[in-house]
């Protein structure tokens, strides 16, 4: 396998994707947070001193995808056509899981908005709650699947959390 990320001098550099045709791509990626029971039932509840907990998470997860250029170094500025950010309670494993799908019609994939997308949703949601709690712990964030481009649809076979529903029964893009 050859890599693009570096230049002759072993030098990194931002990957030119000028001669690569445009094409739908869509990633998911989720992600998880582990929350004490006190959180947990202050955001199902909606007792969050800061206010509606994953209505804030979700609005900060699209916005952390779309600014995914600035916080990752190499990542091409991309026109995203669409954003969205879910989330499920789980009160078996007192978890709240989150999946960020992200769409694009362009040159590169959108796999690091999508887990960017996730990652910032997840960190609005500690925020949120510290006062609360602070010993919750986020973690499992991967890349579910992606699609478009030279490699067209990738699953990843590795990874399956354990939402009660799985990745076939959420309304992703």
């Amino acid at each position: 396998m050859e890599f693009t990320h570096f230049d002759e001098n072993g030098k990194a550099l931002m990957v030119d994707v000028s001669a690569k045709n445009e094409t739908e791509r869509t990633a998911v990626a989720a992600g998880r947070i582990s929350v004490s029971q006190a959180v947990y039932d202050a955001i199902e509840e909606g007792t969050v001193g800061k206010g509606d907990v994953l209505g804030v998470a979700t609005t900060a997860g699209i916005m952390g995808a779309k600014r995914t250029s600035e916080l990752i170094p190499m990542c091409h500025i991309l026109p995203i056509t669409n954003c969205r950010i879910q989330f499920e309670m789980n009160p078996e494993e007192c978890a709240v899981y989150c999946w960020c799908t992200v769409k694009v019609t362009g040159k590169t994939g959108v796999e690091m908005e999508a887990l960017t997308g996730v990652s910032i949703a997840l960190l609005t949601v500690y925020d949120m709650c510290k006062a609360i709690d602070k010993s919750m712990e986020i973690g499992e964030i991967y890349l579910c699947r992606k699609s478009g481009g030279k490699s067209g649809e990738v699953r990843n076979v590795k990874k399956s959390a354990k939402p009660a529903k799985s990745l076939a029964d959420l309304d992703i893009l």
